[in-house]
């Protein structure tokens, strides 16, 4: 997963991807305006395949979507108010942690290999058991 400063970068250039869509779709879906002076050749008409207001909603919807979205990511990046000393303390809380985890996991890998010595014994005895029983069936089968 991506850091705080890159999914705000995400966002901002996907808001902007919003926002250039939306004057593709009002350059595609207006009509022209006449200038004194200015012979214009070609379609004064636009061909409008899907009505401005499903467009406009469409485009409302996802600029202030992403917008919020942008707001969420700059209230979750740090605070500069934050003093040296608190980061200082949250590593530390943060070390600490991390070192009563290791100390969990080495317990959890001791159990783990003395519960693998107790299975490998088990087969090896079952598998001597089998070898046993078949020198003693052997020699009534001949």
């Amino acid at each position: 997963m991506a850091d705080r400063l890159t999914q705000l970068q995400d966002t901002v250039n996907q808001q902007a991807e919003h926002f250039c869509n939306a004057i593709g779709v009002i350059q595609q879906t207006s009509y022209p305006s006449k200038f004194i002076n200015f012979d214009r050749t070609g379609s004064q008409t636009p061909n409008p395949n899907q009505s401005q207001e499903d467009y406009a909603q469409l485009f409302a919807q996802l600029i202030a979507r992403c917008a919020k979205d942008i707001d969420t990511l700059i209230e979750s990046l740090p605070n500069e108010d934050s003093s040296i000393e608190l980061q200082n303390s949250s590593l530390k809380r943060l070390e600490f942690e991390n070192q009563e985890t290791a100390l969990e996991l080495e317990e959890v890998v001791q159990k783990g290999e003395l519960l693998l010595e107790k299975i490998q014994s088990a087969l090896e005895n079952i598998a001597q058991a089998q070898l046993d029983m078949q020198i003693t069936l052997k020699p009534n089968f001949q």
